[in-house]
């Protein structure tokens, strides 16, 4: 019997690909459903529910930022439920990442990353393992590891995924595991006046999509600019960048 399988996005290439993600990992035949959008994905839902309710979604893909809602209110809604639910997004950030997961999510993985990185890390659900982006595993690791957030011992991805913790201070050890800058150089000066742009969006609160038709750009625009941002300035969060962009008076 094909493994149902739930995949919510909104941009239909993003969609496509991650469809293409999907049957790579699994060698399973796959009866994969797309949704567009939150009530689209609640109605396929509720008829799979209806029609098979010893089956369901073996495993559900979910975009954060849809037309019509935040993807984590899916994931409270699906809590308590056998579905694998797997976060796709652009975003890296604690501010996502981690409610994400108190949400309910079994794993987080980043858009970004390469066709054969997603593809390894789905595969992890077969061996028991939370799917998790590279990125997103230091985050975790660098989180949970003795010292960094007063824990007295390690503790594994499995048990971090199952329980509630508060997002990262911005004192806590880069994703990319170099030293904390305490001083960092003041970079700023680098950015384009695009870049400038974007970062005063992003420290004013707009998601990606608000900001990608504020600017009349494509929301792979803004990402790449955000990505130069964080890399010029040192920071991997949203949070952090709106810091030190109001110290250095930028915004």
């Amino acid at each position: 019997m094909a493994v149902k399988v739930l995949i919510i996005e909104d941009n239909p290439v993003a969609r496509s690909f991650l469809c293409r993600v999907v049957r790579e990992s699994f060698s399973d035949a796959m009866e994969i459903t797309e949704a567009g959008d939150l009530e689209g994905a609640r109605r396929h839902v509720a008829r799979v529910a209806q029609e098979s309710p010893e089956i369901g979604f073996k495993l559900i893909l979910v975009d954060l930022e849809l037309p019509d809602g935040n993807g984590m209110e899916f994931l409270a809604e699906l809590a308590g439920t056998p579905s694998v639910k797997v976060v796709t997004t652009l975003y890296s950030d604690d501010d996502h990442l981690f409610p994400a997961l108190q949400c309910g999510a079994d794993g987080y993985l980043l858009k970004e990353d390469r066709f054969e990185v997603l593809v390894e890390e789905l595969q992890r659900i077969v061996r028991g393992q939370p799917p998790l982006s590279p990125a997103i595993a230091r985050r975790l690791l660098s989180h949970f590891r003795p010292g960094s957030s007063g824990d007295s011992g390690p503790m594994s991805l499995n048990s971090a995924l199952n329980s509630g913790f508060s997002p990262l201070s911005s004192s806590a050890a880069p994703s990319s595991g170099r030293g904390v800058v305490l001083d960092p150089p003041p970079e700023w000066e680098r950015l384009t006046p695009r870049e400038n742009e974007v970062l005063t969006y992003l420290s004013k609160g707009f998601t990606i999509k608000e900001i990608a038709n504020l600017m009349g750009i494509k929301w792979f625009t803004v990402n790449d600019h955000i990505k130069s941002i964080y890399k010029k300035l040192n920071v991997s969060s949203r949070a952090e960048a709106a810091v030190l962009a109001s110290k250095q008076g930028l915004v």
